[in-house]
């Protein structure tokens, strides 16, 4: 007890309290999301996402060498196709952009993860991410049909060399259906990494823009979850383990921090994944450059907050800025 026990002796000085420091966030925690489109010599500013970009295939060599000089591990791709229709067939197109994207990487770098994001609301020209019914009046995702599509475009991302595939579209069984697929298409080496609590947050507003998948009626409740749910959270991630997720995601970060830690908690051998998504990222560029906070110190200090509540890997669009950060 005070006067004898003393807290501020842990904190004066600065190596005791690096010495000290219960969390670390470290470059090889972080995986970088890209944007991929059709083209040549596309750098594609995206407007709502300051620094970041739609790459074309022909610039991503140069891109994956800053990468892995900065030392990031991973990258996750997604696809702005050239067409799209009410199937997302180009999802699981040989040539897709997706695909192409995957086997320029790989021909570059022999170190660096390719991880895929498996979906369908780039690729449909409705914007959801499945096929789409109507029953009783109501327009909705047919689940189980959605399923099957989804196996071709997680066999096509393996075909193609994709080392991970990480579906997040939220659908019933969706694990076990790609367990099944990739096994039986001879793929049982390659690990899915299940978005198992992904929420339908309005912190996504920019990556739609990035990724031009914005819903064209109608919105992603039926099958994202609802914000207010806690306890749903761990039903979700029970069922994608008992299915065969190797790896786990919540997404949002920021505002489902508790979400983080009770899915740790539930099942602490298994990697998990937070996605520190666009509209977080936005917000603090947006701040930094109206000069109302100091971007690379909020920045590092959020990202410790999602590791801190129990995160092993971060996916974040800082992930070039915190290694140079780091490294400095």
């Amino acid at each position: 007890m005070f006067p004898t026990t003393r807290l501020r002796r842990l904190r004066m000085h600065p190596r005791v309290r690096d010495l000290v420091r219960e969390t670390q966030l470290d470059v090889e925690d972080l995986i970088l999301p890209l944007f991929v489109r059709h083209g040549s010599g596309e750098q594609r500013p995206i407007a709502s996402m300051p620094g970041q970009f739609q790459w074309s295939v022909d610039q991503l060599p140069g891109l994956v060498r800053d990468i892995d000089s900065a030392g990031i591990p991973a990258v996750i791709l997604f696809g702005i196709p050239e067409q799209k229709d009410a199937q997302g067939s180009g999802a699981w197109c040989a040539h897709g952009i997706v695909q192409e994207a995957v086997r320029a990487i790989q021909a570059e770098s022999s170190r660096l993860l390719v991880m895929t994001d498996v979906c369908f609301c780039e690729f449909t020209d409705h914007g959801h991410c499945g096929v789409l019914t109507h029953h009783a009046g109501r327009m909705d995702v047919d689940n189980d049909a959605t399923l099957d599509l989804l196996v071709k475009e997680a066999v096509s991302h393996a075909q193609a060399g994709a080392d991970l595939i990480a579906p997040s579209g939220m659908m019933d069984g969706m694990i076990q259906a790609l367990r099944r697929g990739l096994d039986d298409a001879g793929f049982p080496h390659i690990p899915i990494m299940s978005y198992a609590a992904k929420y339908a947050s309005g912190f996504y507003g920019p990556f739609r823009d990035a990724a031009e998948s914005a819903p064209q009626q109608g919105d992603r409740k039926s099958y994202q979850m609802d914000p207010a749910n806690g306890a749903e959270a761990l039903r979700e991630v029970d069922l994608d383990v008992a299915e065969g997720a190797d790896m786990l995601m919540v997404k949002p970060a920021l505002s489902y921090l508790d979400i983080i830690r009770r899915v740790k908690e539930r099942h602490p051998g298994v990697p998990l994944a937070a996605y520190n998504v666009s509209g977080e990222y936005a917000m603090v560029k947006a701040a930094a450059q109206a000069g109302w906070l100091d971007e690379q110190r909020v920045a590092l200090e959020i990202l410790t907050s999602v590791k801190r509540a129990g995160a092993d890997m971060i996916l974040t669009y800082h992930a070039l800025d915190v290694a140079r950060w780091l490294a400095d």
